[in-house]
């Protein structure tokens, strides 16, 4: 910190723009919303709709597609609040929020659309792409973990909130929702400013260079051009640096591009997965089954990505793509 004390404070600025114009605008109104509709009987009713569905498919009490829902709509790591909130008032067994967990803390619309296929391929096709294989490789991890624990004897909850919002309440649900999603942005934004020290320390020290020359037998008999290994290790790390470093490497065949940043978004990386463990952390979630589940995620999607892109005909000229 002190040898490379002019880098990480300009990467302490640059953590901090994107967390004050990025990360709070689009979380922390959801961490709010999500926190007063717990109080509501909202989940209930879509449990009820839904346990038809969650139940035979993912092996979940109804209230997981609550979670799922949120989960995508609002991005990381919204979905593992949830669950953490639902496990925390016994609305599921330890299994079933393992299981949960594992695909319904997924990247959102905003941000593959906005940031990733807009922002930085300029192309809204690729945006659709990305976030259609996400989804895709989410529902297909969370059907592979219906079996996470099956054999293990569980004594299954009755899913109903006992707590509900009266005028007499109100205020005090208000208050503590607030605190709580102002708290959980906080904390998200303390590891975005840790990482991109951590990022910042390992690209002055070389260390990154040094791995690029580990991994390079292995990325050229994978076929992969050496370029993108610093990316990929960057976007392991912290996913926004490491999706937008991707994004940017010239490349006449885009595929590659496309398919490793929905590698990363599948995945999630480092960052994102300390931001989930600080929240199940206050629960008795493992965080083994999720890394697991990200882990897959993050494969399913980029083999869904590459078969699309080469099977359909529509998609055929970004093999053919010049990145201005």
């Amino acid at each position: 910190l002190i040898i490379f004390s002019k880098s990480n404070i300009q990467a302490v600025k640059n953590s901090l723009n994107i967390w004050v114009n990025n990360v709070i605008p689009s979380l922390l109104p959801f961490f709010i919303s999500t926190e007063l509709l717990n109080h509501t009987n909202i989940p209930n009713v879509i449990g009820n709709v839904s346990n038809k569905i969650m139940r035979p498919i993912f092996n979940v009490p109804g209230i997981g597609a609550y979670a799922l829902f949120m989960g995508i709509i609002s991005g990381y790591p919204v979905g593992a609040k949830i669950i953490t909130n639902f496990r925390n008032q016994n609305l599921c067994t330890k299994e079933e929020a393992e299981r949960l967990i594992t695909f319904t803390n997924n990247s959102g619309p905003l941000f593959i659309l906005g940031t990733v296929g807009i922002s930085l391929f300029y192309d809204t096709s690729i945006g659709v792409l990305l976030l259609f294989t996400h989804i895709l490789a989410a529902l297909t991890v969370g059907f592979i973990f219906r079996f996470w624990k099956k054999n293990k004897k569980e004594n299954r909850i009755s899913n109903t909130f006992t707590t509900t919002v009266t005028f007499n309440n109100l205020g005090e649900i208000l208050s503590k929702s607030v605190l709580s999603a102002i708290n959980s942005v906080v904390l998200i934004g303390g590891f975005i400013i840790l990482f991109g020290i951590v990022l910042s320390i390992l690209q002055k020290t070389h260390i990154l260079n040094f791995l690029k020359v580990l991994l390079s037998p292995i990325f050229t008999l994978l076929n992969i051009d050496l370029k993108f290994i610093i990316p990929i290790l960057t976007g392991v790390l912290e996913l926004t640096n490491g999706i937008t470093s991707i994004a940017l490497i010239p490349n006449k065949n885009l595929t590659i591009n496309i398919v490793l940043s929905a590698f990363l978004l599948g995945f999630g990386g480092i960052s994102i997965m300390l931001q989930v463990l600080s929240i199940i952390s206050k629960s008795d979630i493992s965080i083994k089954p999720y890394f697991l589940g990200k882990l897959l995620q993050g494969t399913l999607a980029s083999l869904y990505t590459f078969l699309i892109i080469n099977i359909f005909e529509y998609f055929n000229y970004l093999q053919i793509y010049d990145i201005k």
